[in-house]
């Protein structure tokens, strides 16, 4: 079994998932008392939203790179961001090491096409939601993008960092994140991309009809997949 190596606490609620998700898949694959192998590094997120706020992007990536870098070191055959958002430097992480990274939008989009779909719905941070990092790497693989009006984008990003982050779960929030989801399969998505990982701590399957693609679970499999192969 091949180490996985998570960069992680960004946030660290959505990071508990992923150790959660990795192990599982392993214990399901593998059975008895297998577990996943992972190197985690988790970083300190209110210093990174501080310089996401400013755009100081480049410094974003610097740190992320070093992070990882320390997992490559420590053991790590391969590497996962684990959060949508900071793969707008995974670019520059990539070039930093020598191991492979797992992109998240590429194996959401693998299991998206799997499955059928060819028009997506995605909620995620307004970073993720309008720059062409996450929105242009799936219209790459031939997938139509829709994501919310400029109010609903607003919406959505501000209850991932004022409370899914902080790990406040609302029911209220949740209506409004189905609500948004619906109204783009209304516009021709036929499934919605959670692209934010903390996401599907607050959506849930059932809670609308509309399929979705939790990618904290999609990129943790992808990862055990990896490493198990």
């Amino acid at each position: 079994m091949k180490t996985i190596g998570l960069l992680g606490g960004m946030s660290w609620e959505s990071s508990l998932e992923y150790y959660r998700a990795m192990n599982r898949e392993v214990s399901a694959r593998l059975g008895g008392l297998h577990s996943a192998k992972i190197l985690m590094n988790s970083l300190e997120f209110g210093e990174l939203r501080d310089l996401m706020r400013a755009g100081e992007w480049d410094a974003i990536g610097h740190r992320l790179a070093g992070a990882a870098l320390t997992l490559e070191r420590a053991g790590a055959d391969f590497m996962v961001i684990g959060t949508n958002t900071m793969h707008k430097v995974a670019p520059q992480v990539a070039d930093a090491l020598s191991i492979p990274l797992v992109h998240i939008a590429d194996a959401t989009a693998e299991v998206a096409r799997s499955r059928g779909f060819g028009s997506v719905a995605l909620l995620g941070t307004i970073f993720t939601m309008e720059d062409d990092f996450y929105v242009g790497r799936l219209a790459e693989r031939g997938f139509t993008v829709l994501v919310p009006d400029e109010a609903d984008r607003k919406l959505v990003d501000r209850v991932i960092f004022d409370e899914l982050c902080r790990g406040e779960l609302r029911d209220g929030s949740r209506a409004e994140f189905v609500r948004i989801i619906e109204d783009l399969a209304g516009r021709g998505a036929q499934a919605a991309i959670l692209g934010c990982t903390e996401i599907g701590l607050l959506v849930r399957p059932g809670d609308t009809p509309v399929p979705t693609l939790d990618t904290c679970g999609i990129h943790a499999a992808a990862a055990v997949e990896k490493a198990l192969s």
